[in-house]
């Protein structure tokens, strides 16, 4: 296919925490909101004056630091997080944010905010940490409502004296949607015969909006849609259709590995991919925005950490669900490294989605940086690509 004209310009925003758009906001005054967590609602984060961006470690190379204050039992993204924070790769930040999503990740950030690796310079600068439900209820928004209010909000008001109206908070929605909907419409394409954008593209575009401040990248995005409308796909066709599904994936080299065997992704069920973190979150007029926001980031939520039982089996519905949807032949659950939410979730979904679904799945932990056991991973999924295409032959499959 044709290179998609912005693909570059994208890729390069991936390749360090601090990116040239982070640069771009903050010498136009915008306040840097960081974050650690898909619960935490994003809109609250891009009111007017403020960006939120999630920190990330692109090209992590050795975790020697972080581990010595973090142990080597605890998750490869917590301890690449801590690394990039300890070289001062996210020292742009003027607040974090975090919620208690994992002990590992509150492990992280309460290092960072001893060890003091950000905020030099900057008297305003602070930490904050959420409690986050553990059931999808009314109990639960209740309680988001209450710790979204006390920790983004009004932080973000006494200090930087951002406006938290609730004029604001529509108005952050309603551009948050904008680019959750680019995003989606990109990813329909991803369901056709012959996808006229691969799954490591789509994944570049989508990390791309949690990682950069959003107004800057929406016109490159519109555009891209605009090209792909007209984009002709490959002649070949792909070997076998996969459903990703885990915790979060910040290299994309990851995806491009997968596709190199032949396999593509075709959708993204994992921590800040597009399904479900870009669902548009729809208003009305008779709530206020903040309860309306919580009620959405709750009940949407596809995140292990929820722990009534709808919400257990209802997240492998979810993913049986979207793998039909996309046209998948297998499903790929993943994990991070030591990642001990997900490693339960990826237990007990590939046994249900196998045995009581009759899904092909390949149940993989794997390393923060890709490359770390690529040949490993390679394996792995040429071989499970092989068993999706003896079933086609011999007529089983997922049906």
């Amino acid at each position: 296919m044709r290179d998609l004209k912005h693909l570059i310009f994208f890729e390069d925003l991936l390749q360090t925490a601090n990116n040239r758009l982070i640069d771009q906001a903050k010498s136009e005054g915008g306040v840097c909101v960081a974050y650690t967590c898909e619960n935490v609602p994003e809109p609250l984060m891009n009111l007017d004056g403020t960006f939120s961006i999630r920190l990330f470690a692109p090209n992590t190379g050795s975790l020697d630091v972080a581990t010595y204050y973090m142990t080597a039992l605890l998750c490869e993204t917590s301890r690449a997080l801590l690394e990039r924070a300890i070289e001062g790769g996210f020292n742009f930040a003027d607040c974090v944010v975090s919620p208690d999503g994992c002990t590992m990740i509150n492990r992280c950030v309460e290092n960072m905010e001893l060890l003091k690796t950000m905020g030099k310079g900057n008297e305003r600068f602070f930490h904050e940490y959420m409690e986050i439900p553990l059931k999808a209820d009314e109990n639960g928004i209740e309680l988001a409502v209450v710790q979204c209010r006390n920790h983004i909000l009004q932080p973000l008001h006494e200090r930087y004296g951002v406006d938290i109206s609730d004029a604001a908070i529509r108005k952050a929605v309603e551009e948050h949607n904008r680019v959750c909907r680019l995003i989606r419409e990109i990813g329909e394409f991803r369901k056709e015969a012959r996808p006229r954008i691969t799954g490591y593209e789509f994944h570049v575009l989508t990390l791309a909006t949690y990682v950069c401040p959003k107004r800057l990248i929406v016109d490159k995005l519109e555009e891209t849609l605009e090209e792909l409308r007209t984009r002709e796909p490959d002649e070949q066709l792909w070997r076998a259709r996969v459903a990703l599904v885990g915790s979060e994936i910040d290299d994309s080299a990851l995806i491009r590995l997968i596709e190199e065997t032949g396999a593509y992704v075709c959708a993204d069920r994992f921590c800040f991919g597009s399904l479900p973190g870009r669902d548009p979150i729809e208003l009305n007029d008779g709530e206020d925005a903040l309860t309306q926001v919580c009620r959405h980031y709750v009940y949407n939520c596809q995140c292990p950490r929820m722990m009534n039982m709808e919400k257990v089996y209802g997240r492998k519905e979810y993913v049986k669900g979207i793998a039909e949807e996309y046209h998948a032949d297998g499903i790929i659950y993943e994990q991070v490294k030591f990642c001990d939410p997900w490693a339960y979730e990826r237990t007990l979904g590939s046994a249900m989605l196998r045995e009581d679904y009759g899904w092909p799945v390949l149940s993989i932990d794997r390393p923060y940086n890709a490359a770390a056991s690529s040949g490993q991973l390679r394996t792995r999924v040429q071989a499970f690509i092989e068993s999706i295409e003896i079933k086609k032959i011999k007529g089983g499959g997922a049906s």
